[in-house]
């Protein structure tokens, strides 16, 4: 008994437990990377990163300004519309397989970002999140080949009936 009070009595003066202290003591911030920052400090790399984005961006435009040739025609200078001629009226409708497409790119696009979150923790979930993992894939593949099947996908010619 005597050497297990003389233990506490030695780790207790050298950790001096003293509540009171921590409350006197005035607060400061401290970092990680050594003393307090000076005003944009941590902003340095972030500004730089913008400034040279931007820079890059106008020193191409420059270039191509100065580089480029300068032979406008008619044909050249003639608004460009996704691969089609602009002739006719502005207001004509798109066939609705445009808007088929586009839904289900964002529909698989969006299926395909829900990966992330599975590869990040497959390790966790174990055998349960791969069988899950399965069952998604499952789901994804058997859209695709609906989708394909009914010809959303096909590019060629519209068939007239």
């Amino acid at each position: 008994m005597v050497g297990m009070a003389a233990v506490i009595a030695v780790v207790s003066t050298r950790v001096r437990l003293v509540p009171d202290a921590f409350f006197r003591r005035p607060l400061e911030k401290q970092f990680t990377s050594g003393g307090p920052r000076n005003g944009m400090h941590g902003w340095v790399p972030i500004l730089l990163m913008i400034g040279l984005g931007a820079g890059f961006g106008a020193f191409n435009i420059v270039l191509s300004h100065l580089v480029g040739p300068k032979n406008p025609t008619p044909e050249k200078l003639a608004p460009y519309e996704c691969g089609m001629p602009p002739v006719g009226d502005a207001r004509e409708r798109h066939p609705v397989k445009f808007y088929l497409v586009a839904m289900i790119f964002l529909l698989f696009d969006i299926e395909v970002a829900f990966l992330y979150p599975f590869a990040m923790a497959l390790r966790e979930l174990r055998w349960f999140g791969f069988f899950q993992l399965l069952v998604f894939f499952a789901i994804l593949v058997t859209g695709y080949i609906y989708v394909w099947r009914k010809g959303v996908l096909d590019w060629g010619s519209e068939k007239i009936q």
